[in-house]
């Protein structure tokens, strides 16, 4: 069976120093490659952008080259995941400024106080709506995921800019 994601007449490859932004037919939902993170481990893309906004999916402690950071330290997985949300951020044209809403998955509401220092170590002034929520479990035994979801205010290259006034949400 042909691979849909490559199908030439329905996606469309635009490549920038940062990532991969593969284009829909309907001009209207990119999917955002980063360059500088692991490929997802599931049937999921890192990043959506739809007109102005950006829907970045849960990024885990893993390391560009794939590699796990499960067995270290809480702070060091929540480190390389607000890394990885930064990075998709870079790949989707925004930068963390551009943050509407983060959420945190912890499992355990006792890694709090130490996500909350080092998040604002990382994100300094910027400061983005957030909620943190405690879990069970999360994938591959990690401690902590964090998603989020900003607005873009530049244009992935070779696409026109859409604006708050358009007509269509699209960027195409």
């Amino acid at each position: 069976m042909k691979d849909p994601t490559h199908d030439e007449e329905l996606h469309r490859t635009n490549s920038t120093a940062d990532a991969r932004v593969v284009t829909e037919m309907n001009a209207r939902i990119a999917t955002i490659v980063p360059d500088d993170a692991a490929r997802p481990g599931g049937h999921y893309s890192h990043a959506k952008r739809f007109g102005d906004l950006l829907f970045i999916s849960g990024q885990l402690g893993v390391r560009p080259d794939g590699s796990h950071t499960v067995e270290l330290p809480f702070e060091q997985q929540a480190r390389q995941a607000i890394v990885n949300l930064l990075a998709v951020l870079r790949a989707g044209r925004a930068e963390p400024a551009d943050l509407l809403k983060v959420t945190v998955y912890i499992v355990g509401v006792e890694y709090w106080p130490r996500f909350n220092a080092l998040y604002a170590q990382m994100m300094g002034e910027v400061r983005p709506a957030r909620t943190v929520v405690p879990v069970a479990e999360l994938h591959h035994g990690y401690l902590v995921e964090v998603d989020a979801i900003a607005v873009c205010r530049q244009a992935i290259p070779g696409e026109r800019a859409s604006t708050a006034h358009s007509d269509s949400p699209g960027i195409g």
